[in-house]
């Protein structure tokens, strides 16, 4: 059994996913076409001022460079490759490609953290990604190439500055807001110029697309990044990678309640599948690291982490 603390961690982190699953639904019904650096970049900056704002912190010595990778990983990258693929993909089918991203922390995780893959936990993520397929490869005509190799890569964008941002830690005295902020910052001014010269001047709004950057920038990026790297924090590596198939799951059931899409039998069979590795990854960190909160510590003065859980097998998105 989890604790109720660690349970309620587990349910607010979970809200992250949760709420990127509505991107696909927003980006396609609300926004101006063809504009995925704009719309990264709207969902990006804003953020990112915001929450620095809000924290009241900048970087000091190496977390100036530090932010920026993590902040070109996780936002600069990861968000114009998102929206590039949900633009050319139907309905969910780029969330599919995204649901690797627990296989991709896997390798990552024996690379950059020193952990050696576990049978249960490829397994694991291999049960999730085929029920996520079973839930959005579901519509007819051929596969656009561009966009399910901008969806791969967006995977493997999040999940090599996920486990960074596992391994990094963040500076002592500062919290999540700040650090969710420095990276949303900078992921934000670097898409900006890249938006400039490819796209061009921004797009007219209506208000339905207003309406769609602000929830975008406010709920779907602030707060939920804000979610999200405070679990990482918190969270064993298995629990934070195994939390990322709500995102698609997610998507599918917005399409089915307000799109007008259907759920057949091997979608919902699909979704059952997905949603227990989701739970069979919570357990399978209990088991492994314990019952107690994994704290997210700094660097000690040589170098090492102090407190760092190192144990699980992978991270996510």
């Amino acid at each position: 059994m989890l604790s109720a603390g660690r349970t309620t961690l587990i349910a607010l982190t979970a809200l992250a996913p949760v709420s990127w699953g509505t991107t696909y639904a927003v980006t396609t019904e609300f926004l101006p076409p063809d504009r995925p650096l704009f719309t990264g970049l709207a969902r990006a900056l804003p953020a990112g001022l915001l929450l620095i704002a809000l924290a009241r912190v900048l970087p000091r010595g190496a977390w100036w460079w530090k932010a920026a990778v993590l902040g070109a990983l996780n936002i600069g990258v990861f968000f114009p490759l998102l929206f590039l693929s949900a633009y050319r993909l139907p309905g969910g089918m780029a969330a599919v490609v995204g649901s690797v991203g627990p296989l991709f922390v896997v390798g990552l995780s024996a690379l950059l953290l020193g952990q050696r893959p576990t049978t249960r936990a490829v397994l694991t993520g291999v049960v999730a990604a085929f029920g996520v397929s079973l839930v959005v490869l579901k519509a007819a005509g051929g596969l656009d190439v561009l966009g399910a190799l901008a969806a791969l890569a967006s995977a493997a964008s999040m999940s090599t500055g996920t486990v960074l941002t596992k391994r990094w830690g963040r500076p002592e005295g500062v919290g999540p807001l700040a650090l969710t902020g420095w990276q949303l910052t900078a992921g934000g001014l670097l898409i900006a110029p890249v938006a400039l010269l490819v796209e061009g001047a921004p797009p007219a709004l209506d208000g339905a697309a207003v309406g769609g950057y602000l929830y975008l920038a406010l709920a779907n990026t602030a707060v939920a990044y804000w979610l999200w790297f405070r679990g990482i924090g918190r969270l064993s590596a298995t629990q934070v990678t195994f939390l990322g198939p709500l995102s698609p799951l997610t998507a599918a059931v917005v399409g089915w309640a307000a799109l007008g899409e259907t759920l057949t039998p091997v979608q919902l069979a699909g979704m059952a599948l997905a949603f227990g590795a989701t739970v069979a990854g919570q357990r399978a960190s209990r088991a492994k690291t314990g019952t107690g909160l994994v704290p997210f510590s700094s660097p000690s003065k040589n170098g090492r982490k102090d407190s760092m859980d190192l144990t699980g097998p992978g991270l996510r998105r």
